[in-house]
């Protein structure tokens, strides 16, 4: 690995923000003001997480950080569950990807704790 930028789970979750950001304009129209501040707040957090992790001297303080992005990231899925269930957005897709993500993360901090 080269850098955060080369990780495939670093780069889905980019895509994961772009989609809340397009998603949560909905929400805005709706005055959910403070649903969407949480909602983006999570989601950018998931890959920011990672690339701080990713740029740390080792692998215990990288697992770290994963740990947290898989925090965020079940926190983000709570929210977006949320806004299913007051029927604002549909965001099947999204959760099914959100899912992906998950397992891509605790792949990448069992190879790491193995390493």
């Amino acid at each position: 690995m080269k850098t955060h930028e080369d990780l495939d789970v670093w780069q889905r979750s980019i895509n994961v923000v772009v989609e809340i950001y397009k998603i949560t304009e909905i929400l805005i129209e709706n005055k959910k003001y403070e649903l969407v501040k949480q909602i983006r707040r999570s989601a950018i957090s998931i890959p920011s997480n990672i690339a701080e992790g990713a740029a740390r001297s080792n692998d215990k303080e990288f697992i770290k950080f994963l740990y947290y992005s898989l925090g965020l990231l079940t926190e983000l899925e709570t929210q977006l569950i949320v806004t299913l269930r007051l029927d604002l957005v549909e965001n099947k897709k999204l959760m099914i990807e959100l899912n992906k993500i998950k397992q891509m993360l605790l792949g990448l901090i069992k190879f790491l704790k193995k390493r």
